[in-house]
């Protein structure tokens, strides 16, 4: 991240300051993906409950593509080998200098290994010859890009393992994931890693200055990613744009990991060029010099007093100055994001469809609300792996908590209130084990806003056998 760019005098705030932080009653037991495993709690007692009619089945229809697991063992392989190019080139990766090109050729090699399409943008600051590096999955929609991307340049007093060469390599090995995934995207995917960041962003500027004002237009977005394995990590996200903000957060709460709204960077990374240029921005940061605080040691681990990453800047940024669990947690966030927002929708193979499309008008602060779905011509339990759609409009999504309802009256948790959760509405797809309901039968969805002041309405949700 850049000390050239001027830091934020205050913080942002939250849209209700009134909020306290933390998440709603109950417990969630999830895997690393998001699966929700078989949390079953009671349901409390349905009289006054609003409840939509039963939808029919449907034909075989489009559901979002799972994104992959990134292996932070890949991740950090990547990392070992731009700690041994900084090694072999003066201890850095800085703009101008032998370790920065040599890092973009490591880069490059993978990825034209891989199948992208990868181009080499020279630009020149600060008298000496800069490299960004560009590479395009092939396929998508042109006129719809998803661009990801960090920058690959450290400070001249160190490596920059962390500072940006975790961001670097969680880029590089979810675009590899893409191409293991033979992925054929909605959107056309691009990915891109910046020189000179540490010298004020000058890379990814000359980037930007350079695409035309109909070219600007072709972006769905950008999604930066800037120190993402800070040894002593919070989870920040960026809150630029509410819908990227969005898909971060459902991943996080997928996972039952807090979040808050990333302040310490605002205008001080890559995505600021893009963000001045009108293109819609999110990331995610680990932490940099700022102190974690006490109740930010509470609900994340760690130390607090103490820097996020000590080493920033220094020397000392090294391949032991990695968490591996922020690393591996916000490797797989950013494969959530770039699936949910780029790669997009597939059919699965012989999937039946049960959808409800009535909407259901979820009264603020009030009772529960239900939408019904009926399961027939299905032998047998309900898989494992069951495909819950949900597509809630709310403008203060926090103050929901979500339920699958079997037909046995067994409630699933899907997402649990929270008060941090600022973000508008729930478009997402859980998946549960439901192997113990009879597949057949009547299944509700079941939500409850636990919060004032913000109103919304199921729009619709489906089951995907």
């Amino acid at each position: 991240m850049s000390w050239k760019a001027e830091r934020p005098s205050t913080t942002r705030r939250f849209r209700r300051s009134d909020r306290s932080r933390g998440s709603g009653p109950g417990g969630l037991k999830v895997t690393a993906a998001g699966a929700v495993v078989g949390l079953i709690v009671a349901i409390p007692g349905a009289a006054g409950a609003a409840i939509a009619a039963p939808a029919a089945p449907r034909s075989t229809a489009p559901t979002t593509a799972a994104a992959p697991d990134i292996p932070v063992a890949n991740v950090k392989a990547h990392l070992g080998q731009l700690q041994s190019i900084a090694t072999a080139n003066g201890g850095n990766r800085a703009h101008g200098r032998p370790g920065y090109r040599a890092s973009l050729d490591y880069i490059k090699g993978k990825l034209d290994a891989a199948g992208f399409t990868t181009t080499v943008q020279q630009f020149t600051t600060s008298g000496t010859t800069g490299y960004n590096l560009i590479a395009d999955w092939p396929g998508g929609d042109p006129n719809q890009i998803l661009m990801t991307g960090a920058h690959l340049d450290s400070v001249s007093a160190g490596p920059g393992i962390n500072d940006n060469g975790s961001g670097s390599a969680a880029v590089l090995e979810n675009a590899l994931a893409v191409a293991r995934a033979a992925a054929k995207p909605a959107k056309h995917l691009r990915f891109g890693w910046w020189g000179a960041e540490e010298l004020g962003m000058r890379g990814s500027q000359y980037y930007v200055s350079k695409l035309t004002a109909t070219e600007r237009a072709k972006f769905s977005g950008y999604l930066n990613f800037d120190m993402v394995g800070s040894p002593n990590p919070g989870y920040f996200v960026y809150d630029d744009d509410r819908t990227i903000e969005g898909v971060f957060k459902d991943y996080y709460a997928s996972v039952n990991i807090p979040t808050e709204i990333e302040t310490e960077g605002d205008g001080r990374s890559d995505h600021a060029p893009f963000k001045n240029a009108g293109i819609a921005v999110g990331g995610l940061f680990s932490g940099a010099d700022y102190t974690k605080t006490a109740a930010q040691a509470q609900k994340w681990g760690g130390t607090a007093g103490q820097p996020f990453d000590r080493c920033y800047h220094r020397s000392c940024d090294t391949s032991s100055n990695i968490n591996d669990t922020a690393l591996d947690r916000n490797s797989d966030a950013i494969a959530h994001a770039v699936w949910t927002l780029g790669v997009g929708s597939t059919t699965p193979p012989g999937g039946t469809v049960f959808e409800n499309t009535d909407d259901v008008q979820i009264p603020d602060a009030g009772a529960a609300v239900t939408s019904s779905v009926t399961v027939s011509g299905r032998t047998g339990n309900a898989p494992s792996a069951l495909q819950v759609g949900v597509d809630i409009k709310h403008t203060y999504r926090g103050d929901l908590a979500i339920d699958l309802v079997g037909p046995s009256g067994r409630a699933y948790r899907l997402k649990n209130s929270s008060g941090s959760d600022s973000a508008a509405n729930v478009i997402t797809t859980y998946t549960v084990d439901a192997s113990a309901e009879t597949a057949n039968g009547t299944w509700q969805l079941r939500v409850q806003d636990l919060g004032p002041q913000d109103t919304g309405y199921i729009d619709s949700w489906k089951l995907t056998f």
